[in-house]
């Protein structure tokens, strides 16, 4: 049996249920802060298949092929920017798309059909009724290294507030691991220059890349000018992270020499239980502010 097996489905339900009951919020189309230009746009012609349309209108899932001196072939959500884009579209044709990134956003467009491949099967829909109490304590205590090469344990953050999020440095989307990241390097930010704000926090950022080493990871938050005091990068052994992460309901998937994976950012009040959890990647930094000062308020009922 895996160290995981113990934890994993009660927390599926657990997050499930906490989703549908956390703070409501709207997928939102990151836009460039003020003053700053969004006219660095790179874009690339792509072709791939499509494996889903998501109910928004403006969502679809494809199985994209290598895009060249961009991103390996990988299975991942793009968004458009116009809903008729999509329009006529069904799983598993096979399309054409030119892609568009800049420093805060992607889009796609030019959206040409060009034939059909072979359908794909939808997925069963999951039960979301529970009322379990999901605790940091009940996460195997899998051992952990930081950006220092230091040993870390969940276990060892009782009595503060904790966030976690699971990324890896190699994600080329700024909507995903480094819009992830961004949520993280504004919610510790305003936290910190809060009046009054608790002290009693902390943000974990955890790699599932094996080439994510404490230096490379050290490397990359100094790029987000992190304060180690209140969030660490951690790696560890693959394996077990991603159990971890499969047990916060975040799939990954090789997918050549990236990854093709979800999106979960949790926190844990200060009595170590599960409050709040996310299956968003957009803006969430006010969320998360609003949820980790309430986290760090509470206390461990008396018995």
């Amino acid at each position: 049996m895996k160290a995981t097996d113990t934890f994993a489905q009660p927390l599926m339900l657990m997050l499930l249920a906490v989703t549908l009951a956390a703070v409501s919020c709207r997928e939102q189309k990151t836009a460039a802060p003020a003053g700053v230009s969004a006219t660095n746009v790179q874009t690339f012609a792509v072709q791939g298949v499509v494996r889903e349309l998501k109910p928004d209108g403006r969502t679809v899932v494809i199985r994209h092929e290598e895009i060249t001196n961009y991103m390996a072939a990988m299975t991942m959500p793009f968004r458009v920017r116009e809903t008729n884009e999509l329009a006529g579209l069904r799983v598993g044709d096979t399309v054409t798309f030119h892609l568009h990134v800049t420093d805060y956003e992607s889009w796609i467009d030019r959206i040409a059909r060009t034939g059909q491949s072979a359908t794909v099967e939808s997925k069963p829909a999951t039960d979301a009724s529970t009322n379990a109490v999901f605790r940091l304590a009940d996460i195997p205590d899998f051992a952990l290294t930081n950006e220092f090469g230091r040993p870390v344990s969940l276990h060892g953050f009782q009595g503060r507030a904790v966030a976690l999020t699971f990324f890896f440095t190699r994600c080329p989307i700024p909507e995903y691991c480094p819009r992830l990241t961004k949520n993280f390097q504004g919610a510790i930010q305003k936290l910190k220059a809060a009046p009054g704000g608790p002290t009693n926090f902390h943000f974990l950022s955890i790699s599932f890349d094996p080439i994510d080493t404490p230096i490379l990871l050290r490397a990359y938050a100094h790029q987000y000018r992190y304060d180690s005091n209140y969030w660490s990068f951690l790696t560890g052994n693959i394996g077990q992270i991603r159990e971890l992460a499969q047990g916060f309901g975040v799939p990954i998937t090789a997918e050549g020499a990236s990854y093709n994976h979800g999106f979960r950012t949790a926190i844990f009040d200060a009595a170590g239980r599960l409050q709040t959890i996310w299956p968003v990647s957009g803006d969430m930094t006010d969320p998360i502010v609003t949820e980790v000062t309430k986290a760090a308020q509470a206390k461990e009922p008396p018995p």
